[in-house]
């Protein structure tokens, strides 16, 4: 079978990380590469060994595009892409906004195409691991907290970061939440940059989600409480362990056997295979506009909390 010419459009950190990964995959080529900035994608199709190509001659000369451009522009990048036939990742969260979602959603119905979202913690072997071992999850403790750079400050913390364990967090209980608390404040850009989330979802699973771009080190640990169990998963390691108690009061501990292995390949591979087959990714634009109104309900949430901190200031007569 021949290969699946693939393009990258954004030929940023994240669209070069793509093309490394799509020229080390057996069935797919990287067929060309897109940017706005026409000197930065001819850099790109030089190192990776491809050609640079303005997005309207796409068309005809691939088969799949990923779409690592600015958040701000995924639905317009997307749906063109989706209008002329062409099968698309595009990074997360699938747009800025619910109408930008369903946009996306809805070009990929109309013209028959597959539509797939990077959420690449989908992919990671430990929550693929902990996914199969999940009974009835109670309580959720989650950090994901990074060193300030200045990528994608589009968008604020919660878009940025926090909506990957969003994204974990309803496809392990099953379940939107039913009760949302938040609160963020911006430290070193005009966006949220540190934000704390409490979610309570129907049955009474509560998870506590801290994520933060202005930290020290790179954390990316999951805290999981289940009846008769807790379970510690450690995303960067893809590590995780079980701590169970017996009827007998007895403390069994046991290490997840996982088998590492990049996500963002297995991310690709299954879209690959997905386009080939003709399948539903396993994060479609459905699943990913669940998470992406979640966390702007989040962000509303974090804007209620902002006014309310300021009211009492000003009753205390103390400047923000």
């Amino acid at each position: 079978m021949s290969k699946l010419r693939i393009a990258v459009v954004g030929a940023g950190a994240f669209g070069r990380n793509h093309m490394r990964v799509i020229r080390s995959l057996p069935n797919a080529e990287l067929a060309a590469v897109c940017d706005a900035d026409a000197d930065r994608a001819a850099a790109a199709a030089a190192e990776f060994a491809t050609r640079a190509l303005p997005l309207g001659e796409l068309a005809g000369a691939i088969d799949a595009a990923v779409v690592a451009v600015p958040t701000s522009v995924h639905a317009e990048v997307g749906c063109a892409l989706l209008a002329a036939g062409i099968d698309v990742l595009v990074e997360k969260p699938i747009a800025p906004t619910l109408a930008e979602a369903d946009a996306l959603i809805e070009a990929a119905a109309r013209h028959g195409r597959i539509l797939q979202v990077g959420h690449l913690e989908r992919f990671n072997p430990a929550i693929t691991a902990l996914s199969e071992r999940i009974s009835v999850p109670l309580f959720f403790e989650i950090h994901r907290l990074s060193m300030f750079t200045p990528r994608a400050l589009d968008v604020d913390v919660v878009l940025d970061l926090m909506i990957h364990d969003i994204d974990i967090l309803l496809a392990l209980t099953g379940k939107m939440p039913e009760e949302v608390r938040a609160a963020g404040i911006s430290i070193l850009s005009e966006k949220v940059d540190i934000a704390n989330v409490r979610l309570a979802f129907p049955g009474g699973c509560i998870a506590n989600v801290t994520a933060s771009r202005v930290y020290t080190e790179r954390v990316r640990k999951m805290r999981l409480f289940q009846p008769h169990q807790y379970i510690s998963l450690d995303y960067h390691k893809q590590e995780a362990v079980a701590f169970s108690v017996s009827g007998d009061r007895q403390i069994g501990y046991d290490q997840f056997r996982i088998t590492k292995a990049e996500p963002l390949a297995l991310e690709l591979a299954h879209f690959v295979d997905c386009v080939t087959a003709r399948t539903t990714p396993r994060v479609d634009g459905i699943e990913a506009r669940k998470a992406l109104a979640v966390s702007i309900d989040i962000l509303h949430h974090i804007e209620v909390h902002a006014r309310t901190i300021s009211a009492t200031l000003a009753a205390h007569q103390i400047q923000p």
